[in-house]
C-alpha cells in the first residue's frame, strides 16, 4: 500500500464528497467505521447515503471547515460523533474524533490528527479549503491515491478505457456478486443491485473503475486489468493519442493479468493483452461470439473460448459495444473458475446501470432515455442501439417510431478537438436537439459554443435545432415531441435534470369528475 493513505484511524476530507468518484470512496472508508468527513455545495441522494454512514458533511467550501480539527477533543466523543447541527444561526457545536490532538503554533495547527485531505483533479488549487489544508500541512491525496491504496488492498480487478467502463465493472461486479464471489465495488455509476456506486464485500476481491482522463491510471496495479479500448477523450489532459497510449501502456504493465478488446485496433496493436476478446470469430480472441442476434430488447449470442463453444448468452442491454462489455465480464469470470452457465445466468439478468441507456419514464406513447455518452463514438454506439429499439419485436416493449436526440456538449475542449467527428455521429437520429457546452469547470475561450456546434451537425443532418438553455430546449420539446418518440438526452453535464419536468408534461391531467 502507498505510504501517504494512513487506514488506521486517521481522519479523511474529502472536498467535493458527493462527486461520483470521490463519494464511493467515501463510502468505503466510512464502512470501515474510519472518521469521513467532507464538504460539497448541495446535497444530493449521495450524499444523504453517506451522512446515513455517519460521515459530516459541510454544506460550504471554506476555510473555516478545518476549525473542526484544531478544536480541544471532548474524551466521550466517537470516531463519527462530529456534529455539525446549526440552528437559529448559532455556530456549530464541534467535536472531533477521539485520538485527536491538539497542538497549535501561532494559527497553524501541527496535529498529528490533522486529516488526510482528498481531492480530485476538478478542485482548483484556489479553492479556499484546499488553500487552508495546505497551509496547515494536511497530507494531501488525489482521489487516485487512495483508489491505488485500495486496489493493492484486494485481489483487484480494475476496468479501464476511453469508453465502457462503467458499464463493463458494473457488468463484472454483478456477475461476482450473483454467483456467490462477494466483491468489493467501486463503480462510476449507480447500480440498483447495491443501490449505489459503492459496495463493501467480505472476500478478497474488489472490481474498481479506473480513469485515464488526468494520467492517474498509471497509480494502478490490480492482479487483473481490463482496457475495453482506447482513443483520445480528454485533450484537455492528452495532446495527442500517442500520450494516450502510453498512459495505458504503464497501465497494462502494472497488470498482473491483462484483458483486452482486440476490437478495438490500438488495443490490438500496441497493448497486446495476455487474455483477448472480439465480436470477430475469425480474429483469433480468447473469447469470440456468433449467431449474434440484436433485438429490441438485448442481445443473444452463441460464446467460444479458445475455439469451444460455451453456450449461449442472452442480454438485456442494447447494441454491440454492450456484448463486447459482457464479454469481458465472461473472461474475468472464466479466469477465477467461473462456470459459464452460472456466468450467463448472472449476466442475463443485468439490467444496466443509471444514465447507460436508463429508461427515465414513459407516457403519452414518449420514451424518455438517460444516456452518459459524451464523445462521438460513445454517442454514434448509443445511437445504433436505440435503432436496435425502434424495431420492437416483443409485445411487451412500447413501439418506437422517431429517434429524437438531444445533446449537451460536455467540456469546450473536447467540443471544439472533435467538431468534425461530433458533426457526423447523429446519422441515427430523426431528429437533433442541441443546447450550450457544459464547461465542466472550463474557461470559456470563445472558440466555440453550441450554436457552431449545431451548425457543423446541420450540414451533415436535415433537422437540427439549436437552443442555448436548458429552459429553452424543455419548451420545445414541448412542442415537438410526439407519440412513438424515443427522447434521448445525451451527455455527461447536467441535461438529464429537465427530464422529470419534459415527461410531467406530456402526463395526461388526472380526470375531473364533478
Amino acid at each position: 500500500m502507498p505510504s501517504s493513505v494512513d487506514f488506521s484511524g486517521r481522519p479523511f476530507h474529502f472536498i467535493g464528497i458527493g462527486g461520483i468518484g470521490m463519494s464511493a470512496l467515501a463510502y468505503i472508508l466510512a464502512k470501515r467505521n474510519l472518521p469521513i468527513y467532507g464538504s460539497d455545495l448541495q446535497m444530493t441522494h449521495i450524499t444523504r447515503r453517506l451522512q446515513n454512514l455517519g460521515v459530516h458533511i459541510f454544506w460550504s467550501q471554506e476555510a473555516s471547515n478545518f476549525e473542526a480539527f484544531q478544536t480541544q477533543i471532548d474524551p466521550n466523543s466517537t470516531p463519527n460523533s462530529l456534529n455539525l447541527g446549526q440552528t437559529n444561526g448559532s455556530k456549530p457545536e464541534i467535536r472531533v474524533p477521539s485520538g485527536a490532538v491538539e497542538a497549535k503554533s501561532g494559527n497553524i495547527a501541527s496535529s498529528m490528527q490533522l486529516p488526510q485531505v482528498v481531492c480530485s483533479t476538478a478542485i482548483h488549487p484556489e479553492n479556499a479549503e484546499y488553500k487552508v489544508a495546505r497551509a496547515l500541512g494536511c497530507p494531501i491525496l488525489h482521489r487516485s491515491d487512495l483508489l491505488a491504496a485500495l486496489i493493492e488492498e484486494y485481489q483487484s480487478i480494475a476496468v479501464a478505457g476511453t469508453h465502457g467502463k462503467t458499464t463493463t465493472s458494473s457488468l463484472i461486479a454483478y456477475m461476482m456478486l450473483e454467483t456467490g464471489l462477494d466483491p468489493t465495488i467501486l463503480v462510476g455509476g449507480e447500480v440498483s443491485a447495491w443501490e449505489g456506486n459503492a459496495r463493501v464485500g467480505q472476500s478478497p476481491y474488489l472490481v474498481a473503475e479506473a480513469d485515464e482522463s488526468d494520467g492517474s491510471l498509471v497509480k494502478f496495479a490490480p492482479a487483473v486489468g481490463i482496457i475495453t479500448n482506447i482513443e483520445l477523450d480528454h485533450p484537455d489532459h492528452y495532446q495527442n493519442l500517442d500520450q494516450v497510449v502510453s498512459t495505458f501502456e504503464t497501465f497494462a504493465n502494472h497488470c498482473q493479468t491483462l484483458i483486452g478488446c482486440i476490437d478495438c485496433a490500438t488495443v490490438r496493436e500496441r497493448i497486446q493483452p495476455q487474455i483477448t476478446y472480439s465480436l470477430n470469430p475469425d480474429s483469433g480472441a480468447d473469447y469470440t461470439v456468433d449467431a449474434i442476434e440484436y433485438h429490441s430488447d438485448g442481445s443473444v449470442a452463441q460464446v467460444w473460448e479458445r475455439g469451444k463453444l460455451l453456450g449461449q448468452l442472452k442480454l438485456k442491454l442494447l447494441g454491440q459495444h454492450n456484448l463486447q462489455n459482457a464479454l469481458a465480464a465472461i473472461a474475468v469470470g472464466r479466469h477465477f473458475g467461473l462456470e459459464f452457465a452460472e456466468i450467463a445466468i448472472a449476466l442475463a439478468s443485468f439490467s444496466g446501470a443509471k444514465r447507460r441507456f436508463e429508461h427515465r419514464g414513459y407516457t403519452n406513447g414518449i420514451l424518455f432515455v438517460d444516456d452518459y455518452a459524451h464523445h462521438p463514438s460513445e454517442i454514434r454506439a448509443t445511437l445504433a442501439a436505440a435503432r436496435q429499439r425502434m424495431t420492437s419485436d416483443s409485445p411487451t416493449l412500447t413501439p418506437v417510431q422517431r429517434i429524437v436526440a438531444i445533446f449537451q456538449p460536455h467540456r469546450y475542449s473536447r467540443t471544439q478537438a472533435f467538431l468534425s467527428e461530433f458533426a457526423q455521429c447523429f446519422g441515427d437520429a430523426d431528429l437533433v436537439v442541441l443546447t450550450d457546452i457544459y464547461s465542466a469547470g472550463e474557461p470559456n475561450t470563445g472558440q466555440i459554443d453550441g450554436q457552431q456546434l449545431a451548425d457543423a451537425i446541420a450540414t451533415y443532418h436535415p433537422q437540427v435545432y439549436y437552443r442555448p438553455t436548458l429552459e429553452s430546449v424543455n419548451a420545445l420539446l414541448s412542442e415537438i415531441l410526439a407519440p412513438r418518440d424515443l427522447a434521448l438526452f445525451l451527455g455527461a453535464g447536467n441535461l438529464n435534470k429537465i427530464i422529470p419536468e419534459a415527461i410531467a408534461f406530456y402526463q395526461p391531467s388526472p380526470a375531473i369528475s364533478g
